[in-house]
């Protein structure tokens, strides 16, 4: 076990220094970060070269119009947000014990779970833990890993793709994420015998913004069926903006299939009678490796994994939660 003094101690790092690296690659600007700071130029300039000075390096390339950091600059910042983020964590969770709470954890999560698993496992943590508070963000995966990667958030529910980083990543797989079609309620479609492709090619849709995934199989769906993608389009990530249309059109939207399940249980959609092959991949619960969640992560980790058990029928590993 090795005895050397860490270098932070050595080099007496500052709080402030940490805050000072963030708030410069914010503002891109020393001038602008020291006055969010509440110090002079002068003072930043010191302590940015102080730590330059110990780290033996520069961290941000000095441009006419301002600061970028460069490869050692954006690492010291990454870590500067996951230290910052972790102290501000231990004060929120002393200030909770102290005025009698039992925590608070951030949690995030795509659509379809956010519907199907989150509400079941919220309500076992409000039963079991009713001072805890349940911080909930809905995102995409690409938005929500990178909040896990700053300390935004404690817990997500999301995919790792194959281009994504996993290094760090702890992921335990959920369930697939099928999608549906869905339309108005009355919608001509509703009464058509044998479904397919072929009846719906030419019809107008609203599908996922071009980039996304999802997008990208839905296209490759017609594509590998001997057709063409439908060319009346309306493209949107926005769910309420999809039920509103549909009620006033007859256009046809591609949704996650919990998505749909919801909004017709309300009456607000139908799903179409057919199936559609461009599923989304798995997704999964993912932590960081490097990051120890609070008591109350804890907590509502054990919750999720147990709603998991009866909302997707799968097999979850317990024995390494609090």
């Amino acid at each position: 076990m090795s005895t050397a003094t860490p270098w932070f101690i050595r080099a007496r790092l500052k709080t402030r220094q940490l805050m000072l690296l963030t708030a410069i690659c914010d503002e891109g600007n020393i001038h602008r970060a020291a006055e969010i700071l509440n110090m002079s130029q002068p003072a930043a300039s010191k302590l940015l070269k102080d730590l330059e000075d110990m780290l033996g390096v520069t961290l941000f390339e000095r441009q006419p119009r301002g600061m970028r950091p460069n490869w050692y600059g954006e690492t010291m910042i990454r870590h500067a947000r996951i230290a910052l983020s972790s102290l501000r964590e231990a004060g929120q969770e002393v200030e909770a014990l102290k005025t009698g709470l039992s925590g608070h954890v951030s949690l995030g999560a795509i659509t379809g779970p956010a519907l199907s698993l989150i509400p079941q496992a919220i309500m076992i943590v409000a039963r079991e833990n009713p001072k805890l508070r349940v911080e909930l963000h809905v995102e995409s995966s690409n938005v929500l890993i990178e909040q896990l990667a700053q300390g935004k958030i404690d817990i997500m529910i999301g995919r790792l793709f194959e281009r994504q980083d996993k290094t760090g990543l702890r992921y335990e797989r959920l369930a697939e994420e099928p999608v549906a079609a869905v339309v108005r309620p009355g919608h001509p479609l509703l009464s058509a015998v044998g479904l397919d492709l072929r009846q719906v090619e030419k019809k107008a849709w609203i599908v996922p913004p071009a980039g996304s995934v999802l997008r990208h199989r839905f296209d490759l769906m017609f594509q590998e069926a001997g057709l063409a993608p439908p060319t009346q389009l309306i493209e949107t990530a926005s769910l309420l903006f999809v039920t509103k249309m549909l009620q006033q059109t007859d256009f046809i939207a591609v949704v996650p299939t919990e998505v749909a399940r919801y909004y017709a249980t309300y009456g607000m959609v139908s799903m179409l009678p057919m199936q559609l092959s461009c599923s989304m991949d798995a997704f999964g619960i993912i932590t960081r490796t490097d990051w120890l969640l609070s008591p109350a992560a804890n907590v509502l980790l054990r919750a999720l994994k147990t709603s998991a058990v009866s909302s997707y029928g799968v097999q979850v590993d317990l024995r390494n939660v609090s």
